[in-house]
């Protein structure tokens, strides 16, 4: 029994041995994982960074097409809220235009309406900018919302202001107009 002993007393002193080694390996363990945290942030980062939608395969413009795009109204809008929005004519294919807004460029086939609207449509279906004379509006069809109004062109700001003057030149046409345009019913002063 006594080699039993022995062994069991020469066992306890190589594990009492052992320990401070192990206590001093082992918080070491602990440093490294912040390590492979920052190592891997980088990595998590730029999976959720999506990659850029493919552009999209436009089809040469016919005649209606291009003379839609020759009314676009291109350049800077001032729009409601204090945002704006820059059309440009697209730099590869004649007849369409980009629409860049906040971080997006969205490409757009020009067509003009029956009410002589000017309705630039994205050509992923996605959204809609329709031209006015006095303003232009930026729409989500997926979800039926405006996205932007009252975006205005200089160009539509001249065509308002001369609008508003014609009508204070000639007060007498404005009132046949109004009288054409209304119900026909008169308001009568009180008495």
């Amino acid at each position: 029994m006594s080699t039993f002993t022995l062994r069991g007393c020469t066992a306890a002193i190589v594990l009492c041995a052992a320990l401070p080694a192990l206590a001093q390996t082992a918080p070491a363990k602990p440093a490294a994982k912040p390590a492979a945290k920052a190592a891997a942030k980088p990595l998590a980062a730029a999976k959720k960074t999506p990659p850029p939608p493919p552009e999209p395969v436009l089809t040469d413009a016919d005649e209606t097409q291009l003379a839609a795009a020759e009314r676009a109204y291109l350049g800077e809008y001032a729009c409601e809220f204090k945002e704006s929005v820059n059309i440009e004519k697209h730099p590869k294919v004649a007849g369409y235009i980009n629409v860049a807004w906040k971080k997006q460029v969205i490409t757009m086939k020009p067509v003009l309406s029956s009410t002589g609207a000017l309705r630039l449509e994205d050509v992923t279906g996605r959204t809609l900018m329709i031209q006015i004379a006095n303003k232009s509006m930026l729409l989500d069809t997926k979800i039926g919302q405006r996205l932007l109004d009252d975006c205005v062109h200089p160009e539509q700001a001249k065509l308002m202001a001369a609008a508003k003057a014609a009508k204070l030149a000639d007060p007498e046409g404005d009132a046949a107009a109004q009288a054409r345009n209304g119900l026909g019913i008169t308001p009568t002063g009180s008495k």
